[in-house]
């Protein structure tokens, strides 16, 4: 037992992201089934469709879950009021200060988690009152922070600015990367991506598809003008890239992308209208599988990446 998996009863210190039109009911159940914090992703959802899948969560898993809850969420009374309701265990806060919320989330006993990226954010966050952090590095799929710091330097230098429990992500798909988040500083780490392409994730079929078959350099960071985000090179993304061409301003930018666009490409499936968000870790996915063969294969290749490295120590 470490700090995450006792703050969060959960057998191993890993959550599941709560990615938008990904992080429905079904795939937080099966993570949380297999031993690690199952998260419904909110981001997406109206108050009355995250209402259903609590409900349903509940009706099929009854161990500690997460909701994702953005804080730029713009009917946010609504959704605290169904996480209220159901008495949702933790709630992980992103895209926004924590400041406003935090004591309000405690005061129901609900812990309290808020996704940054950076170390000076993630000392605010302390202050603020949070019970943890996710450090989330330039790796990332969705949307970014825009220092753009790798996680590589990112989790060090959020673990020497805070004493409370830190969790990694960007980057992490693997046992071994789950190793290296822990050896630089994390106590625990957050993996979405893979998730992303699991059998009970909500995406679209031909979306995940799309995640597998990517290889090295398919993704780019873009958008930073608006909110930093990692997409899948296609159709919509070399409009962007001609919109930058011609000199767009940010408001063009927006309308551009207009609405809907991450629903078109992740939900729907729409691999060349669409947005299609993913990390950059997506070239190490060569397949899709259940959340508990992945859960399996992360915990196997973890113990591996232990063993393996016994005999590194230098005298």
């Amino acid at each position: 037992m470490n700090s995450i998996t006792a703050l969060l009863d959960i057998k191993y210190p890993v959550i599941q992201a709560g990615m938008v039109w990904c992080s429905g009911w079904k795939l937080a159940s099966a993570c949380s089934e297999n031993g690690i914090l199952g998260v419904i992703g909110s981001g997406s959802m109206y108050s009355e469709v995250l209402d259903i899948h609590i409900k349903k969560y509940l009706a099929a898993c009854n161990k500690p879950f997460a909701v994702n809850l953005p804080l730029l969420y713009p009917d946010i009374g609504e959704h605290l009021e169904t996480i209220f309701k159901h008495k949702v265990p933790v709630v992980i806060t992103s895209a926004g200060s924590p400041a406003k919320y935090t004591e309000v989330l405690k005061s129901r006993g609900i812990k309290v988690i808020q996704a940054v990226s950076s170390a000076k954010f993630a000392a605010k966050a302390q202050n603020a009152g949070v019970d943890a952090v996710i450090c989330e590095g330039f790796e990332a799929g969705g949307h970014n922070g825009r220092e753009e710091t790798t996680s590589f330097c990112l989790i060090p230098e959020v673990r020497r600015a805070v004493s409370i429990p830190v969790i990694a992500a960007g980057g992490i798909a693997t046992g071994r990367g789950i190793l290296a988040a822990i050896v630089l500083g994390a106590d625990g780490v957050q993996i979405g991506t893979r998730f992303a392409t699991a059998v009970e994730s909500s995406a679209h079929k031909i979306y995940k598809e799309r995640v597998v078959a990517a290889k090295e350099g398919d993704t780019v960071l873009t958008l930073k003008e608006l909110a930093p985000v990692r997409l899948i090179k296609n159709a919509f993304y070399d409009k962007v890239i001609d919109g930058y061409k011609n000199g767009f301003s940010p408001a063009e930018l927006s309308d551009l992308l207009g609405k809907g666009r991450a629903k078109k490409g992740i939900f729907e499936g729409d691999l060349e209208e669409g947005e299609l968000e993913i990390g950059q870790v997506a070239s190490l996915i060569d397949k899709i599988e259940s959340s508990e063969e992945i859960i399996n294969d992360l915990v196997k290749e973890y113990n591996q990446a232990v063993n393996q490295t016994s005999n590194l120590r230098w005298t």
